[in-house]
C-alpha cells in the first residue's frame, strides 16, 4: 500500500530560484508537447507519440533541471490525453497558464536520490531543503516519489509518497454509527448527535469581502497588487486549516470508537449546483471529511460502507418500516409515523436508516 505525508520545507533563496526553474520547466514541456500533439493530430489524425528528450537539443535550459520531473509531466500529460479518446466526457487536456499562483512538480526516488535526514530532505538538483518534520515515517516505509508545491500564499511543501505492506488485520463490526448529511451541523448521527461545527468561511466571509475588494481595485503587476494578493491567500489558506483540522480530529475520534460507519454516497458537486448551496456545501467539507474517515478506518481494520443515494432513509420510519412519502419536502424536520405513532426527527431517523442499511448491505 501507499501512504503520503506532506511537510512544509523551506528553500533558501537560491533552492528557490532553481524550482521556479523547475516550475516552469515542467509547465512549458507540458504545453509544448500538448501544442506539438495537437498540431499532429490536426494534419495525420493520428496521436504523437513525443517525449522530453526529444526538446533537450532545440531546448538547452531544459537540461539544467530534474529530468524525472519533466517525465512525470509528459506521464500526465498523455494520461490525460488518452482519457479523452476513450471518454470525451472527462475533457480534453488544457494549457498550464503561467500565471497561476499554484505550481507543482513530482520526482521518482531512483537509487536513493531523495531521503529525509535529520530535518531536512534531499532533492534531486536542488540539494538539501530545510524540512519541518512533524512526523518520523517507520523504518520499513520505502521512499516512492515526492511532489513538490508552492501554494498561492508562496509556501513550499514537500508531498512525500511511501510504500509498504499491509499487515492491517480486519476487526469485527461490533460498534455500528449512521450518518446523516446537514447542511449546518455537517452531520446528525444515529445516535442523535451532532458535530458543533464552527462554519469557519462564514464567519471569516465579511473580512475576506474586504480584502478582496481592495485587492481588485489595485493595478496589477505592481507590489501592492501582490502584496494584498498574498494577504488574501493567507486568509483563504487559514480557513482551510482551520477546517483541516476539526475534520481530522473529528474523524479521528470516530474511528477510534466505532468498528463501521454506514454513510449516504452523495455527489456533493451536483448538490451544490443543484440547490444553489455551493457556499454551505464547500464550507462544511462533507467530502473532505468522508475522504479522512475513509482511510481511518481502513487504517485500523474498520469498513466506511457507502448506501445507495436513491435508498429513502428520510421517509422510512426506523422503528416500524412506514415509507411515509410525505418527507419528500425537506421543509418536514420532525414527524410522527401514521402507523405506529413514533415521532422523529427527520435527520436522526434518516441516520439510524443508514446504520441499518448498511448493516444489512455488510450481512448480504
Amino acid at each position: 500500500m501507499n501512504k503520503a505525508y506532506k511537510f512544509r520545507i523551506y528553500p533558501n533563496s537560491e533552492q528557490c530560484t532553481m524550482l521556479a526553474k523547475t516550475f516552469g520547466c515542467v509547465r512549458f514541456i507540458y504545453n509544448q508537447m500538448l501544442s506539438d500533439k495537437i498540431k499532429y493530430y490536426k494534419e495525420t489524425k493520428q496521436k504523437l507519440k513525443n517525449t522530453p528528450a526529444q526538446y533537450k537539443k532545440e531546448f538547452k535550459w531544459l537540461k539544467e533541471v530534474d529530468s524525472l520531473a519533466l517525465a512525470n509531466a509528459q506521464m500526465n500529460l498523455q494520461k490525460a490525453y488518452n482519457n479523452f479518446f476513450r471518454s470525451p466526457k472527462t475533457g480534453f487536456p488544457k494549457f498550464k497558464s503561467k500565471k497561476s499562483n499554484r505550481k507543482s512538480y513530482t520526482t521518482n526516488c531512483i537509487n536513493g536520490n531523495i531521503f529525509i535526514e535529520n530535518g531536512y530532505i534531499k532533492l534531486p538538483k536542488i540539494g538539501l531543503v530545510k524540512l519541518k518534520q512533524h512526523r518520523i515515517t517507520p523504518s520499513d516505509y520505502k521512499l516512492k516519489s515526492v511532489t513538490i508545491s508552492q501554494n498561492p500564499s508562496g509556501k513550499y511543501y514537500a508531498s512525500v509518497l511511501f510504500e509498504y505492506e499491509n499487515q492491517v488485520q480486519e476487526r469485527k463490526r461490533h460498534r455500528f454509527l449512521g450518518l446523516d448529511f446537514s447542511m449546518h451541523e455537517l452531520y446528525k448521527d444515529s445516535n442523535g448527535n451532532e458535530p458543533v461545527y464552527p462554519r469557519y468561511y462564514r464567519q471569516a466571509e465579511k473580512k475576506l469581502k474586504r480584502e478582496q475588494r481592495k485587492l481588485s481595485k489595485m493595478q496589477k503587476g505592481s507590489k501592492n497588487h501582490d502584496k494584498q494578493r498574498i494577504r488574501v491567500a493567507n486568509m483563504h489558506e487559514k480557513v482551510a486549516n482551520q477546517r483541516k483540522d476539526f475534520l481530522h480530529k473529528l474523524s479521528r475520534k470516530m474511528a477510534d470508537t466505532y468498528d463501521c460507519v454506514c454513510v449516504e454516497n452523495l455527489d456533493m458537486k451536483a448538490m451544490s449546483q443543484a440547490l444553489n448551496f455551493g457556499k454551505s456545501v464547500s464550507d462544511n467539507g462533507w467530502g473532505m471529511f468522508i475522504t479522512y474517515l475513509k482511510y481511518k478506518l481502513e487504517d485500523m481494520g474498520k469498513q466506511l460502507v457507502k448506501v445507495d443515494k436513491f435508498f429513502a432513509s428520510s421517509q422510512i420510519c426506523s422503528y416500524c418500516g412506514y415509507k411515509n412519502t410525505t418527507t419528500k419536502n425537506l421543509s418536514v424536520r420532525a414527524w410522527d409515523c401514521p402507523e405506529c405513532g413514533t415521532h422523529h426527527d427527520r435527520d436522526v431517523n434518516a441516520a439510524i436508516n443508514i446504520r441499518n442499511e448498511g448493516m444489512r448491505l455488510i450481512t448480504v
